[in-house]
């Protein structure tokens, strides 16, 4: 009889602790090189349909690498355009508005002196700020955006391999299938579950985006045009990301009417984004992301420690793919994924492995024709 000795469950946690923290720290060392290949990764899923319709109607080998590789390209160099002229837009109003500022400083400065709050010391911290410093934030965020796709050139090789690649690596998937179907069905739904979110999220963006467009025109916001596309970006940023694009509309608002104006603004984002986003999104949504409210705010703030904000924008897909690798190929991993998706399986016994959300039998079948198209 052979002596199997368990390691103490003590010594496992910490040993895959420290294999995490280096794993991690490895990631973000080489962030410059890693962010554009998941970057890519997600833009080649994104487009895969268009690859899988085009072969379903027998169009040239050739068309089934360059369409995908176009629209993944149009969609790249509208985002820099947009987040270049963002970038341009606001360093050049700042110093427009020195007049307003002033006066708003000096209004601030009344109230203050009226409640009997206006010592030196908060003079001169009023004093001290000025419209550049206002937008510096706004402006720092959206060039940090633009500072993704420095490395265009990078990213463009990037997807031309994996769309060169991408029907051949599909077949070595699926002819996997037979020896690691937890494996090769963990990577069909991620892909599966990707897509949907980003198709989702870009639906629901767009009409947000649209309203808020609307708003600040009627409001007299200075670019609303501008400020729409940047609330559609930021809008694939999990919980934190309609904040990120109310920013600069809310400023230019409080230069161009004062707090009045300012205030309509943030209500009307507020009132948009939690109707669409919260209320009628996550009806469409439903648990194709299948990570919970604590998870995708932590994801947030780790895939933006580790890739900064390419990370923030593929929050989501990145906690996917990980969850895909990690907890889904798992046999014993069901206890982690009702975990991570806060969803209690319909008979309770979360450590019975495979699928983990109670849509075993929704959509138990959909593994085998997801991990197919996996590109």
């Amino acid at each position: 009889m052979t002596d199997q000795r368990v390691l103490p469950r003590a010594l496992v946690v910490l040993l895959c602790t420290a294999g995490a923290v280096v794993t991690l720290a490895g990631i973000r060392e080489i962030g410059s090189i890693v962010g554009p290949v998941l970057l890519a990764l997600v833009l080649v899923l994104a487009v895969s349909p268009v690859r899988t319709r085009l072969r379903e109607r027998g169009a040239p080998g050739w068309t089934l690498v360059a369409v995908p590789l176009a629209i993944v390209l149009l969609v790249l160099l509208g985002m820099v355009a947009i987040l270049t002229v963002a970038v341009a837009q606001m360093a050049a109003l700042a110093p427009t508005y020195d007049a307003q500022f002033n006066q708003l400083v000096a209004e601030a400065q009344r109230q203050a002196a009226r409640l009997g709050i206006g010592t030196q010391q908060m003079n001169e911290a009023i004093n001290s700020f000025d419209p550049g410093k206002i937008f510096a934030l706004a402006q720092g965020f959206v060039s940090g955006l633009l500072g993704v796709f420095s490395g265009l050139v990078l990213v463009i090789v990037l997807l031309l391999a994996m769309c060169l690649d991408a029907r051949a690596f599909s077949r070595i998937l699926a002819m996997g299938a037979a020896r690691r179907p937890l494996l090769i069905g963990a990577l069909g739904d991620f892909a599966h579950k990707t897509r949907r979110y980003l198709l989702v999220s870009t639906g629901f963006g767009l009409v947000c985006s649209a309203l808020d467009v609307a708003a600040l025109w009627v409001l007299g916001v200075p670019l609303p045009l501008l400020w729409g596309v940047l609330a559609l970006i930021t809008n694939y940023i999990p919980n934190v990301g309609f904040v990120l694009g109310l920013i600069p509309p809310a400023l230019l608002g409080l230069l161009e009417g004062g707090p009045r104006t300012m205030l309509f603004v943030i209500v009307a984002y507020i009132l948009i984004n939690f109707v669409v986003q919260s209320l009628i999104q996550p009806k469409f949504l439903g648990d194709a992301v299948g990570l919970s409210t604590t998870v995708t705010f932590l994801s947030l703030i780790l895939w933006t420690f580790l890739l900064g904000p390419l990370g923030a924008l593929l929050a989501i897909p990145l906690s996917l793919l990980t969850r895909a690798l990690l907890i889904d190929s798992d046999p014993d991993g069901g206890w982690a994924a009702a975990l991570v998706s806060g969803d209690v399986p319909d008979d309770g016994h979360p450590a019975t492995g495979g699928k983990p959300d109670g849509d075993r039998g929704k959509d138990g079948g959909d593994r085998g024709r997801t991990s197919s198209h996996v590109p």
